[in-house]
């Protein structure tokens, strides 16, 4: 039996890029690969300790001058809706979801284009092809799963596709790695459903906590984050409950 590799993982620093949050600011990531049959085991770790995953990947912030960014995870057994999050819910009665195999195919693809080109057309995603997207989906050493939405529609089976979401299983919970969903559905609020989703799903699974990435005090674009209560913020001394 060949034994498992020891030697600890390898990790780098990447040079300063403009901040995608906060204006006239810049980025540094820390990063290290998650390859091998210790992947699991090693990206549940580091999501523990505020890491993210793309791909093969794990990374956080390692900002020299900004300490904004703040891995955030619910508390998915204390979760209740709120008002807001019921009618989210209720305009959404007709969505079914799947959580199966991270296997990418021509209709995700042909979804997460047009997300992209409504939403993100100037981002580091706007090139990507087929191929890239398939990687995005499948290239992964981790436990991942790909959470599909379907509007439910008389007479027309399994129905159109007008979200997804590919999530990793950790040890204590669920990571949302990335997320997408038709833009012409703007009023549904389909991002906030499938965070919903999720939380019910992880509570299913006995699962204690749903990630869902760093959220930026005074980013417009993370401010949803801190809508959904109870939840862990991780700071210095540690996860901090708020709410």
């Amino acid at each position: 039996m060949t034994s498992e590799p020891r030697d600890p993982p390898q990790f780098y620093l990447t040079s300063p890029a403009p901040c995608p949050y906060l204006p006239g600011k810049e980025e540094r990531k820390v990063f290290t690969h998650l390859v091998g049959r210790r992947a699991s085991r090693l990206n549940d770790a580091l999501t523990h300790s505020g890491f993210r995953r793309s791909q093969t990947i794990a990374y956080r912030p390692a900002c020299e001058n900004c300490k904004g960014c703040v891995s955030v995870r619910i508390l998915c057994e204390e979760f209740s809706p709120g008002r807001t999050q019921k009618k989210v819910l209720a305009r959404n009665a007709e969505i079914v979801s799947s959580f199966g195999p991270s296997r990418a195919d021509s209709e995700q693809f042909e979804l997460f284009r047009a997300y992209l080109d409504s939403r993100h057309s100037d981002g580091g995603m706007a090139d990507m092809a087929m191929l890239d997207y398939a990687m995005m989906v499948e290239d992964s050493h981790v436990e991942s799963r790909l959470a599909r939405y379907r509007l439910r529609v008389p007479g027309a089976e399994p129905g159109p596709l007008v979200a997804c979401c590919l999530t990793d299983v950790l040890d204590d919970g669920l990571s949302m790695v990335y997320s997408f969903y038709d833009p012409e559905l703007a009023p549904r609020s389909l991002g906030a459903f499938m965070i919903l989703d999720h939380i019910f799903r992880a509570q299913a699974m006995g699962l204690p906590h749903l990630y869902l990435g760093y959220w930026v005090a005074g980013s417009k674009k993370m401010d949803y984050k801190s809508h959904y209560l109870p939840q862990e913020r991780l700071g210095p001394e540690g996860w901090t409950r708020v709410g």
